[in-house]
């Protein structure tokens, strides 16, 4: 049986489409996935994310122990509530998840992670906590609901106590605050600005009914796999996954190098690579009409195949279609892609397509 989130039954009342994500029922889309696509770009949209994780961390030495598991560096958290998006590693350099980290308090870290490596994250993190003396609380009573758009925070403030909401305008990007076991983070998965709320479950019910009243558009994960990959950000488990190391994704910038003496799990791998990937992501633009989709053979002009698309699909934005493809380390564009026995011509670009609103490629 298909787990439900705490607003499975909202779902149901808006005639939502509902499909299997990671084992959750879950919307893809309510009424026009354009419309839901657009209505964040230009004004606000909330998506229930209560399908992810939080998972809380305790302990004396919970900074060193994340300082191992964590390719980006948990030392640059010096103030109570910033954050920074990291990827877990195995030894090999393949991804296990990429997650949000937040800096409660010392002694007190909460990680955010994917919804399908959940269960493989937890035995992760458990695996080398005992060392730490390092307490995994993996919170089931709170969920996430995601609000974005340019007016997002607008809204989402209109609705809290005058000095939370006064603490909520001022974070700046991926900080947080929290007023109880209410939590709010200045991050999202859209490329707009937003906030991203961890509440327990009434909290998180009672916000999305208040939120809906103050004309909050509701978007499934339809529309929020197009705004992620106009905004050039990976998914877990097509632009990435165990056997893809940061540096093959787009995500060299993820790894603190320095300092030269931090060991973490995967760095001598990722240091054999550092040089030369033998692979590497790149942005395309389709030249003309059709559309990209995932494990498309990707080629140089003219050449023998590559690589292959990751992400693709239609970008609403930009009114064309887009994709991520992973080629040889050594490859050169421009790259043409096989599209239903046909090879398109492509444009190279660097991520993102779309930020705040706007294209850039």
């Amino acid at each position: 049986m298909l787990k439900q989130t705490a607003l499975h039954a909202e779902h149901l009342a808006l005639g939502a489409k509902l499909v299997d994500f990671a084992g959750w029922d879950m919307p893809i889309q309510y009424t026009s996935q354009l419309d839901e696509h657009h209505a964040v770009r230009q004004a606000a949209g909330m998506f229930d994310v209560a399908h992810m994780a939080a998972v809380d961390l305790h302990g004396a030495r919970v900074r060193e122990f994340l300082r191992l598991l964590l390719a980006n560096d948990v030392a640059k958290l010096k103030v109570p509530g910033k954050a920074l998006y990291s990827c877990m590693l195995e030894e090999t350099g393949g991804v296990i998840d990429d997650l949000i980290v937040y800096f409660v308090e010392e002694g007190h870290f909460r990680l955010v992670v994917n919804a399908g490596t959940t269960e493989k994250d937890l035995a992760w993190l458990r695996q080398h906590a005992a060392a730490f003396g390092v307490e995994i609380k993996h919170r089931t009573n709170l969920g996430i609901l995601a609000v974005q758009g340019p007016q997002a925070r607008e809204k989402v403030c209109a609705l809290l106590p005058a000095e939370f909401a006064e603490r909520a305008l001022a974070l700046t990007p991926f900080s947080a605050a929290w007023s109880g076991e209410q939590f709010i983070g200045r991050t999202g998965y859209t490329g707009e600005d937003g906030f991203e709320l961890i509440l327990p479950h009434a909290d998180l019910l009672a916000f999305w009914k208040s939120l809906l009243a103050a004309g909050v558009k509701p978007c499934g994960l339809g529309a929020r796999d197009t705004l992620r990959l106009e905004a050039g950000m990976n998914l877990y488990g097509l632009d990435m996954d165990e056997s893809v190391s940061p540096l093959e994704c787009g995500l060299a910038w993820t790894i603190a190098w320095s300092p030269d003496e931090r060991h973490f799990i995967g760095r001598k791998a990722l240091e054999a690579q550092r040089a030369a990937p033998p692979r590497k992501n790149v942005g395309l633009v389709l030249e003309g009409r059709g559309v990209l989709r995932a494990h498309m053979p990707v080629r140089s002009a003219g050449g023998a195949a590559i690589g292959e698309t990751t992400s693709g699909g239609f970008a609403p934005t930009l009114k064309g279609s887009i994709a991520f493809a992973r080629v040889a380390g050594s490859s050169n564009g421009p790259y043409e892609v096989e599209v239903r026995g046909q090879w398109l011509p492509t444009r190279e670009v660097k991520p993102p397509f779309v930020r705040n609103g706007k294209v850039l490629v």
